[in-house]
């Protein structure tokens, strides 16, 4: 079995480290997280052997970057990528109840967890967290980073940016675009395009906050 490093002593890496046990390719030997507090730690089993860099000690072993937030995800692998780590250092976790059809691409260090659904042509970038239930359908394209939470319904065609973050039982029209770095609430449905660094909320899906600045219209 390979060997896996879990990066965040998160609840995200819980999760992985239950779907890997019980039918992955991979030996967990540990999780790497720079809280200090967290070090010398077991969770669930798994020991916390340090901060991030030392992901350097073990150059045998595949990585996996378990923080729910697509900036944080970023963030880590850019500061491994710094240190000389490459990007096939890293392991594509798949839950077994997830069938990839032909055609359908995942990029390294995604995870996808139990009953995603993808149907055709779909293709997920590199670091992609989907939750259990996301599917996704025909011609689908998420770009690095982003994160689905559970329940998530993309329409066919559906553009997701970079880091952009999906929240529970959301979903996007057929068609429709949401930015990079964009934030959907939880059972939002979204019908228009969000541009990028947005927060909408509500059905149908309408924006609340620009940047760090809330919508004008929620001001006036």
């Amino acid at each position: 079995m390979t060997e896996l490093l879990l990066i965040a002593a998160s609840g995200l890496a819980r999760e992985v480290l239950a779907m890997v046990r019980s039918s992955g390719p991979f030996d967990v030997i540990g999780i790497l997280d720079d809280d200090e507090d967290k070090a010398g730690r077991v969770v669930d089993g798994a020991h916390v052997l340090g901060p991030i860099r030392h992901a350097l000690n073990f150059p045998y072993a595949l990585l996996l970057v378990c923080i729910g937030n697509g900036s944080g995800r970023e963030s880590v692998v850019m500061r491994l990528r710094a240190l000389g780590l490459s990007e096939d250092r890293y392991a594509t976790a798949i839950h077994p109840s997830v069938l990839v059809p032909e055609g359908c691409v995942i990029g390294r260090g995604s995870i996808l967890l139990a009953h995603v659904t993808m149907t055709a042509s779909v293709s997920l970038g590199s670091h992609v967290v989907a939750m259990p239930g996301v599917t996704f359908t025909h011609d689908d394209v998420v770009s690095d980073f982003a994160t689905l939470a559970a329940g998530v319904s993309l329409g066919g065609g559906v553009r997701i940016g970079r880091a952009a973050y999906i929240g529970m039982n959301a979903s996007v029209r057929e068609g429709r675009s949401v930015g990079a770095k964009a934030t959907i609430g939880m059972g939002a449905a979204v019908l228009s395009d969000v541009p990028a660094d947005e927060t909408w909320v509500g059905v149908p899906a309408r924006v609340i906050r620009r940047g760090n600045l809330p919508a004008l219209e929620d001001i006036l």
